[in-house]
């Protein structure tokens, strides 16, 4: 079950990437929901986005502890 949240998660993030700021919202909701690792998972997936992406850079703050 929670592999599927991961998977929703990066679908949903990949969808809102065309707006930094519905990406920061749903990235902090994604931390909530997540696991500890599927978190280090999703750090390099956003990254990834951001390279596509420089606008989500702001995002970063986020997921930077």
């Amino acid at each position: 079950m929670a592999r599927a949240m991961f998977e929703y998660t990066k679908t949903i993030l990949n969808k809102v990437s065309f707006d930094a700021n519905l990406f920061c919202k749903e990235v902090q909701k994604a931390l909530q929901r997540l696991l500890p690792y599927e978190i280090e998972e999703l750090k390099i997936y956003i990254e990834s986005l951001i390279n596509e992406n420089p606008d989500l850079n702001q995002c970063l703050v986020y997921i930077k502890v």
